[in-house]
């Protein structure tokens, strides 16, 4: 809290503002609660990207079409969509402690249920049970660090939290690869089992116990309206890398339906007569929020888009395996690493805004230098050392904008804040990765090099009908010498293109960051965190 304010007398205990020493270092009280809260995020987000790299082994084990097993992920982004909405509410009505236990007991139990799926159904149907608890972990992980350290700690807590958030990207493929490779594919999800009792165990004894609100009542017809929207909408967008345009009738039909029930919740909420909200959009009211939430959905497009199109170049155009692409994507978490915990630190000390400014810079330089060397030609130098500068801007970027966000926020309407943040950053990032997908696509399907060659690999294990195929096309046998060359060169400018249409995102996230508070932000008086007790 700022110093000129007058502020009424603070708790003895380790939780008011300063700590237990009158300063405002993270105490020992906050880093075991921030444990717990890390955590729970890091199942969450690495389970997201473990099970990218196991799609192929479902379509071998399942005996299933790419877009068949791609339901194992879309089945889980929907449940996300769908329950991040209730949390702001539940959260107050049954308290984060309470609803932080049953969110890991939610994704265990659908952990253990998924690697005993003997049918691709049964394994969606558990990933959705998956993804109702882990929808809740992270908003929630938000609301209980920022409630526990303060606002004048927010920005060094946000940086804890980030690590999972910017490095599951980035290690949930290693570690998918290796388990698959080392073990079965049961393992990703089998894995979550010991974290998720050790998660339990450990939130129930360190997490503080909070005050409910019971009188609150639930938004039941913004509910009606705002979550089958929001899982409508992704849907829609989710369809349109298997359709390969926005204009099939799959596509068009369940994105308008998803925006027709979203922009009718929007009046609903305003509703004066609407104390509590589903989704309290009167925030946006709040200015640093309005921009934040803006930064964040440009921010989330740009990077969760280009973010699943890294391991595939290393693998499609440089030849590497899942493993090999994932370890090459170690640089980036390293760069995150060392710029995270001082991004907060600054952030706490002279204002978001300049970092995030910083950052945004920072990542742009990076993505245009992967996008100006991803040529088979080029050596994998460049590529790393465009990889650590994206990290390095990483980590001054995602964490002070929420920082920003939820500075300002009172108490009470931080659940509300932090469900808002997550339901922007989770409804970009699938458009984003739409977005990529598609630009991708259509690139190879313009090049009829990259067509030939993709049907030449279909064919290689059936001599005679390859042969045919040629004689078909009116190609010799020994034109084939030169085609794989080709093909790579051709997917190598369609990956460039892409990674150009990301910097160019990126860089305009610059417009909102720049109305972002550059100077420290001033908390309103009296506010302070809640006391830590036991459970």
């Amino acid at each position: 809290m700022s110093q000129d304010l007058e502020t009424p007398p603070q708790p003895t205990g380790p939780t008011g503002p300063s700590g237990p020493s009158g300063t405002d270092k993270l105490d020992r009280d906050v880093l075991m609660v921030a444990g717990v809260v890390v955590l729970g995020a890091i199942m969450s987000i690495l389970d997201i990207t473990v099970v990218s790299v196991a799609l192929r082994t479902f379509q071998e084990e399942f005996d299933a079409t790419a877009a068949q097993v791609a339901w194992t992920m879309t089945g889980y982004t929907l449940a996300l969509a769908s329950v991040i909405p209730l949390t702001g509410w539940a959260a107050d009505r049954f308290g984060t402690k309470r609803l932080y236990l049953l969110a890991v007991t939610l994704f265990t139990a659908g952990s253990v249920l998924c690697a005993a799926a003997n049918t691709l159904e049964t394994l969606v149907a558990f990933r959705v049970l998956q993804g109702l608890g882990g929808g809740m972990l992270m908003p929630l992980g938000m609301t209980i660090l920022t409630r526990a350290a303060g606002p004048e700690r927010i920005g060094r807590v946000m940086a804890v939290l980030g690590v999972p958030m910017l490095l599951g990207p980035i290690f949930g493929p290693i570690l998918g690869g290796w388990m698959i490779d080392a073990f079965s594919w049961h393992w990703i999800f089998l894995i979550n089992l010991p974290i998720g009792a050790a998660a339990l165990a450990y939130a129930w004894i360190v997490l503080p116990r909070d005050a409910v609100e019971p009188s609150e009542s639930f938004d039941f017809v913004g509910m009606l309206l705002l979550s089958p929207g929001l899982a409508a909408f992704l849907y829609g967008v989710s369809s349109i890398p298997e359709t390969g345009t926005f204009f099939s009738a799959r596509v068009l039909v369940w994105t308008l339906l998803g925006l027709a029930l979203i922009a009718a919740f929007v009046p609903w909420a305003l509703r004066e007569a609407n104390v509590h909200p589903l989704i309290e959009l009167r925030l946006l009211q709040n200015k640093n929020m309005t921009v934040a939430v803006l930064a964040m959905m440009l921010f989330a497009i740009a990077f969760f888009g280009a973010s699943l199109l890294f391991p595939l170049y290393f693998q499609q155009v440089r030849g590497e395996s899942a493993l090999s692409s994932g370890l090459l994507l170690a640089p980036q978490g390293i760069g995150a690493m060392i710029t995270m915990p001082i991004a907060g630190m600054l952030a706490d000390r002279i204002g978001p805004g300049k970092i995030v400014l910083v950052g945004i810079a920072v990542i742009t330089a990076g993505m245009g230098m992967f996008a100006m060397f991803v040529g088979e030609g080029s050596g994998y130098v460049a590529l790393i050392v465009a990889l650590f500068v994206m990290g390095l801007g990483m980590g001054g970027t995602m964490m002070p904008i929420m920082t920003a966000a939820l500075a300002t926020l009172s108490p009470r309407n931080v659940a509300r804040g932090s469900t808002f943040l997550n339901i922007t950053q989770q409804v970009a990032a699938s458009i984003g990765t739409a977005l990529f997908s598609v630009l991708l696509t259509n690139g190879f399907k313009d090049s009829p090099t990259v067509a030939l060659g993709t049907a030449v690999q279909a064919l290689q294990d059936s001599p005679q009908r390859l042969a045919a195929f040629l004689e078909q096309q009116g190609l010799d046998p020994s034109d084939l010498a030169g085609l794989q060359g080709r093909v790579v060169a051709e997917m190598a400018d369609t990956f460039g293109f892409v990674f150009w249409v990301a910097t160019g995102l990126v860089a305009l996230c610059l417009v909102p960051a720049a109305f972002l508070p550059r100077r420290k932000v001033e908390h309103p008086a009296g506010e302070q965190a809640p006391v830590l007790v036991g459970h």
